[in-house]
């Protein structure tokens, strides 16, 4: 739902009012000057506050605050955090939050405090790097406004926040928190600003605010599992990884620093592995005040189980606790076996979404924070099976519609300003519209954007179709699964960056699927079908069936046989003679485990298995000793991004992907949801 402001300004700093805006949007392979883009302004952290007044009438009805903020807003009222967000988005389609803050309020004096930050990067996380910062909001109450944001209220930057670094891909900066800033406490009723100058407003014509869809982040706090001190070394261990931030109070000197050492892994003798292997850093600083108690207030989050606390002689510190993030997580569904094994593996993937699910559906909440479209869909399908709620899915699909200003075929990452494009992503994105369509019934919603759906495989015919009607000479990266090494040899050039220009077999079995989705859903909703799937299906059976070995080549240009291309025609109902093939694939099965089949493969191998009649091999694979059970021998609190730590040169050791897991260990119409 649109929100218009009636009255509210957009207010930013001065820097921001006149700044030219970057034009971040590209294709992949499209050439672009970067040199051009003014990067200039980076990790702002504005302070906004306001004195307001409120009667005793004014309160008798529950009263809601609507705000949001570029890049991101944490909002305090009377001195109490009351929320953060938005989740993010494109200036087109921004979201901004609906907040009951009644109970926050009082009567008479009040005092609303927004902390805002414009990090200015180009990566996954947000549409940053930009040039566009501000914050607006509005109090109402029985359709009485109550307070606008204008050029009344008080502004200053922070500086209490300096770099202490990056980690990740560009993905955030580290802080350097000095307790001595002028700004700290800046949240405190009896706060003085009055040395603050005043806001600016601009016009926001070009922004287009909606109401969030989706909840807001929650926080949880995390009380230590184990702590350890040596010397001026103190070792804290949450007993599993979370995302957020650490908070503790400390007493010192002036000047006395903390230096704050986070990780997800230990080293094998025992000391904090804060240097990553997913290739983040996590040194950070806190710089003490002098006064009698210092509160580290940090503002982005990690992903980490330990930290390491070195303080200069003489501090003293306390309460060390980890202010946890997530999105409201309510478990609904229900475990279906009761061997031990299964057990582990369904604690393992629902604490992983419980405590790992943003605003978004991130991969990893370290190395990237990437919102993704192809990772995101199992997640999410995992998600919504295990508390019933629709609602991060629903708004998954329509962020990545909003993706088509860049190229009709979507992004790979939506509301970002990193570009990049995976061929597959939005066709598995269909398969899960209708795995959607099927579990909700609510036909009304797939019909409202069925034509989108459509518009995104027209694109891929239009573009890359042959004469035969297969798809060739790809601009966008295939990426089959991953790590590379996992494709069991699979014999196409798929490297990113170039176009692949031999017609290969995963690619397609993915574009058929898709087509066959499409007309699975238009016969559910009346209408009619989109494309003629049998013919397509014919054509691939030509191009990559080997009859006289019951199995399917990599590509055109090849007679490798492989995992992949196998398991993806199987998934999608492209074998002609199931019996047959299954003959020929179950023994690599079998002898492969789940050792090539991760991300991507896994999900589509364990269900065809189900399916097909091959439930006693599919639970074999899925308690197997070399996937989630190694996972949990190798000490894992969340699912890793691969079956082990060391599978990849960068794993995260929170990623969301593999908690699809407990999708296959609960109750749920696998053959009805599953069929092609």
């Amino acid at each position: 739902m649109q929100k218009k402001f009636t009255q509210a300004r957009w207010l930013t700093a001065p820097e921001f009012l006149n700044a030219p805006i970057n034009m971040l949007f590209h294709r992949q392979l499209a050439k672009f000057d970067k040199e051009a883009w003014d990067l200039s302004r980076q990790n702002k952290h504005f302070l906004f506050r306001k004195k307001f007044s409120l009667s005793v009438e004014e309160l008798q009805s529950p009263v809601k605050l609507f705000i949001t903020a570029d890049d991101y807003y944490k909002l305090y009222i009377n001195g109490q955090f009351v929320g953060m967000g938005p989740a993010p988005g494109y200036h087109f389609h921004y979201f901004c939050n609906e907040i009951d803050v009644t109970d926050f309020l009082c009567e008479g004096e009040n005092i609303i405090a927004v902390h805002t930050y414009y990090q200015g990067l180009i990566n996954r996380v947000w549409v940053s790097g930009d040039n566009r910062h501000g914050m607006i909001c509005e109090m109402e109450s029985n359709g009485r406004l109550l307070l606008a944001s204008d050029e009344t209220f008080r502004l200053q930057e922070h500086s209490a926040f300096s770099i202490a670094g990056k980690a990740g891909y560009d993905t955030q900066y580290l802080e350097k928190y000095d307790a001595s800033a002028p700004e700290c406490g800046f949240e405190q009723p009896d706060f003085d600003d009055s040395a603050w100058k005043y806001a600016v407003a601009k016009p926001a014509a070009d922004y287009q605010f909606f109401l969030q869809p989706s909840k807001m982040v929650i926080q949880e706090e995390i009380f230590p599992r184990k702590t350890l001190q040596k010397g001026n070394r103190l070792f804290v261990d949450f007993g599993g990884i979370y995302v957020g931030s650490l908070t503790m109070t400390a007493a010192g000197k002036k000047g006395d620093v903390i230096t704050i050492r986070c990780g997800q892994e230990l080293n094998e003798d025992g000391s904090l592995r804060h240097q990553m292997r997913c290739n983040c850093n996590y040194e950070e600083f806190f710089i003490l005040s002098g006064k009698d108690k210092d509160a580290l207030n940090q503002f982005d989050f990690k992903s980490f189980r330990y930290a390491e606390l070195e303080m200069d002689e003489g501090v003293s510190v306390s309460g060390v606790t980890l202010l946890a993030r997530h999105y409201p997580f309510e478990l609904k569904a229900r475990l279906n076996r009761q061997d031990e094994r299964s057990k582990q593996i369904w604690k393992l993937c629902t604490e992983t979404l419980h405590w790992g699910v943003q605003e978004v559906i991130q991969d990893c909440m370290d190395r990237e924070k990437g919102y993704y479209l192809g990772d995101g869909c199992y997640s999410l399908f995992t998600f919504c099976l295990l508390t019933q709620d629709y609602t991060l899915m629903e708004k998954f699909f329509d962020d990545f519609f909003r993706t088509s200003f860049i190229n009709r075929g979507l992004m790979t990452c939506a509301n970002c300003s990193f570009m990049q494009e995976i061929a597959e992503y939005p066709l598995i994105m269909i398969t899960f519209a209708m795995v959607y369509l099927e579990m909700t019934g609510n036909g009304d919603f797939i019909r409202e954007r069925f034509s989108k759906f459509a518009d995104i495989m027209d694109f891929y015919r239009e573009e890359y179709a042959q004469e035969n009607g297969l798809l060739c000479n790809l601009d966008k990266w295939c990426v089959v699964e991953w790590p590379a090494p996992l494709r069991d040899g699979y014999d196409a050039d798929i490297t990113e960056g170039k176009i692949c220009t031999v017609m290969h077999n995963v690619i397609n079995a993915y574009y058929i699927g898709a087509v066959k989705c499409m007309n699975k859903m238009a016969a559910r909703l009346g209408l009619p079908r989109y494309a003629d799937a049998e013919k397509l299906t014919a054509a691939f059976l030509k191009a990559f069936y080997l009859p006289e070995k019951k199995m399917f080549r990599d590509s055109v240009d090849s007679d490798h046989i492989s995992m992949p291309g196998n398991i993806f025609a199987w998934f999608y109902g492209l074998v002609p003679d199931v019996e047959s093939f299954k003959r020929e694939l179950l023994p690599r099965v079998r002898e492969a485990r789940m050792s090539k089949s991760v991300l991507f493969e896994g999900f589509p191998l364990l269900t065809s298995l189900l399916r097909d009649g091959e439930q006693e091999l599919a639970f074999e694979l899925l308690t197997d000793d070399g996937a989630w059970m190694n996972m949990l021998k190798e000490g894992a609190t969340r699912t890793f991004e691969s079956w082990g730590a060391d599978w990849k040169w960068n794993t995260s050791l929170f990623h969301l992907t593999l908690s699809y897991g407990a999708s296959f260990l609960t109750d749920w119409p696998l053959k009805k949801i599953m069929t092609f």
